[in-house]
């Protein structure tokens, strides 16, 4: 019988299930005791940043009360969950799965186990849930996936997003009449009603300033779009006459030539577009690479050359010595 316990995780469930929960319900009311008194404090601060007209302090400490004040709402409802679960352990041992009406209590102290780092005696009972109903079902708790019952309320009592301005200002005003200060809220309404700025596109668009490439293309475009001069000058375009019947073969011939001359003559730079202003970069500094490759080679033919001529001019040294 006792190695049938084991396989189940029967008796080792149930002693130590019920020693980590007695454990936590007295942790967590000693826990809720400690910040009562921390609460009274802090609201007290905060009734004395009111009153000395430190508003912007205010408003930070506030936050730190609303989560101390969560936290305490949460270990309520978790001091309950434990209660409950603590006197329905022998179910817990009697059933392989976890009973229907102890989910919801099961899945909250998973859920809160890990942060609620005051109470280490919840991550052990986790660890022991783990133990009998698995992994997938400590990892559906934990992430909140839809088909787990972990209690809303100690969601959002447990959730690290920032308390809305609304809930801020009524805990403030709250404070005011606790402590019997005179406080004018309108300059915190203001100042909460204000929207953040977005961080990332900024409060302000940037004025993007051109880049000199872009200058460089658009006054070669303007200098290539207008009209190009004459190669004659100021001279005015002559205009030819139609050609008559007795000279038309001559008219033909010199038309012929005068477009065979303009096709042959060389035209104005600024009619000359570079459609690739980068091509024509790359282009300049191939070039540039090939003159330089050119004159280390006319170097180098050079050198071997006076070498050879001094390997010839040697011999016929020695022959007129000898």
């Amino acid at each position: 019988m006792s190695m049938l316990n084991q396989l189940f995780n029967r008796g080792l469930l149930g002693a130590k299930c019920k020693t980590c929960l007695t454990l936590a319900i007295s942790r967590i009311k000693l826990l809720q005791n400690k910040r009562d008194v921390q609460l009274r404090l802090m609201r007290k601060e905060i009734a004395e940043f009111l009153q000395a007209g430190q508003e912007a302090i205010a408003r930070i400490r506030v936050e730190h009360v609303i989560r101390e004040q969560n936290t305490w709402e949460a270990y309520e409802i978790l001091e309950l969950f434990c209660e409950f679960v603590l006197a329905r352990v022998p179910i817990l041992e009697s059933q392989r799965e976890c009973p229907t009406e102890l989910r919801e209590a099961v899945a909250s102290i998973i859920f809160s186990a890990p942060r609620c780092s005051d109470l280490p005696d919840l991550l052990q009972v986790r660890n022991l849930f783990a133990a009998k109903y698995g992994k997938e079902f400590i990892a559906a708790a934990s992430e909140l996936r839809p088909d787990t019952s972990v209690n809303r309320t100690i969601i959002e009592k447990l959730s690290v997003i920032a308390p809305p301005t609304d809930v801020k200002l009524n805990i403030l005003k709250a404070i005011a009449l606790e402590h019997n200060v005179n406080w004018d809220s309108t300059k915190t309404e203001q100042e909460f009603s204000k929207k953040p700025e977005d961080l990332l596109n900024g409060p302000k668009q940037i004025a993007v300033q051109p880049r000199p490439e872009l200058e460089v293309r658009k006054s070669l475009s303007t200098i290539t779009d207008q009209p190009a001069p004459s190669l004659h000058g100021n001279r005015p375009a002559r205009h030819l006459q139609p050609p008559t019947s007795h000279n038309s073969t001559s008219y033909v011939e010199t038309r012929r030539a005068e477009s065979s001359a303009r096709e042959q003559s060389p035209k104005p730079i600024n009619e000359i577009k570079d459609p690739n202003p980068q091509s024509s970069d790359d282009t300049l500094q191939k070039a540039r690479t090939a003159i330089t490759a050119a004159e280390r080679a006319s170097a180098a033919a050079r050198a071997a050359a006076e070498l050879v001529n001094a390997r010839f001019s040697s011999p016929k040294q020695d022959e007129q010595k000898i």
